[in-house]
């Protein structure tokens, strides 16, 4: 009992601090129930046993956490031909980053395609994650749906020469970064994704990946 109630209380603490964005009605809607099933799970304490290893305390704190030095940014994929995408401190960089566009994708931000009262997106965002809710309850990725603004969002229509590159730099050591991608990959569409760096001092990101019969998705990431 005593642990319910303490979980009970973490999770109020951290909701009651959420502000849902702004966006399109479905988007809206998305998120509301996202935050319901955010409540009706609770956050993660060591207690439970999916966390029984890893302390989730940082994760659930309404406070973010603070680290000493940012983080130094990987190289692995420097020299690669690619369509880079940069997030300096978990927000989207447009100048450190190539033109949205390419043959064969769709591409824009999540901002941009939440506030759309018509777009492709509504049949992927927070529904595949909460398809993911089982067999194992994943409250953080439910409160990713619930308040995340940043990040991107891609649909491949065709088979897309180049990969997307994905570059997350982190230049203070409080950076609290909340990153949601959605791709939808049609039918005979083929797509490679590649992440590399560290998004912030707290990072909570969450894919949901719609890959048609006969398509091909490729993500590559490195931590």
């Amino acid at each position: 009992m005593a642990l319910a109630h303490a979980k009970a209380d973490l999770t109020d603490a951290r909701l009651n601090g959420l502000t849902v964005p702004n966006g399109a009605s479905w988007a809206t809607e998305a998120r509301s129930a996202a935050v319901a099933r955010v409540r009706a799970m609770g956050l993660p304490t060591r207690r439970d046993e999916y966390w029984k290893y890893t302390n989730p305390a940082a994760l659930t704190s309404v406070d973010a956490v603070t680290v000493n030095d940012a983080a130094d940014a990987e190289t692995v994929f420097g020299a690669t031909d690619a369509l880079r995408i940069v997030f300096v401190d978990g927000a989207f960089d447009a100048d450190a980053s190539d033109a949205l566009a390419a043959d064969g994708m769709e591409i824009e931000t999540l901002g941009s395609a939440l506030t759309a009262d018509i777009h492709w997106a509504r049949d992927v965002f927070g529904a595949l994650e909460s398809k993911g809710q089982t067999p194992v309850d994943r409250p953080l990725a439910a409160l990713n749906i619930a308040s995340a603004t940043e990040g991107m969002v891609i649909r491949a229509t065709g088979k897309v020469s180049k990969p997307v590159l994905i570059e997350y730099r982190q230049t203070t050591g409080v950076a609290d970064a909340m990153i949601h991608h959605v791709f939808k990959i049609d039918a005979d569409a083929d797509l490679t994704v590649l992440e590399t760096g560290t998004a912030g001092a707290r990072v909570n990101t969450v894919l949901e990946v719609d890959v048609a019969d006969s398509a091909a998705f490729h993500h590559v990431r490195t931590q």
